[in-house]
């Protein structure tokens, strides 16, 4: 069974960058689709990027297209999303997922992000 567990997440000024990491425990890590996603407040969970096993390809959601960046690391069984040119609306909880039967079935507890204007 695979734990997520992120961190990288805090407060920083619409512009600045972030990188966010998603630390896996278990084997079969690099086997696995991972997603980001995020959370705001009042709002619905929403799809940020994700990417795939075994291509490697990667998807963004168009608001963040451009300005983030999916990446992993199987040798240190972790999934970074590197956020540039921040905006407040990028202001979230965010969580990675893996995909390991089929679904996103299983989640880390999120980390905050939280952009200033």
């Amino acid at each position: 069974q695979v734990r997520l567990a992120e961190s990288g997440g805090g407060l920083v000024q619409a512009g600045d960058s972030l990188r966010l990491s998603c630390a896996a425990s278990g084997r079969s890590f690099s086997t696995y689709t991972m997603g980001w996603f995020r959370q705001a407040p009042g709002k619905e969970r929403e799809f940020v990027a994700r990417i795939t096993w075994p291509d490697g390809n990667t998807d963004y959601a168009t608001s963040v297209k451009g300005r983030f960046t999916i990446s992993r690391d199987n040798a240190k069984n972790t999934v970074y999303l590197q956020m540039n040119s921040l905006k407040p609306e990028d202001t979230a909880v965010y969580y990675c997922a893996a995909r390991t039967t089929g679904g996103y079935d299983v989640w880390g507890q999120g980390t905050q992000v939280t952009v200033s204007s």
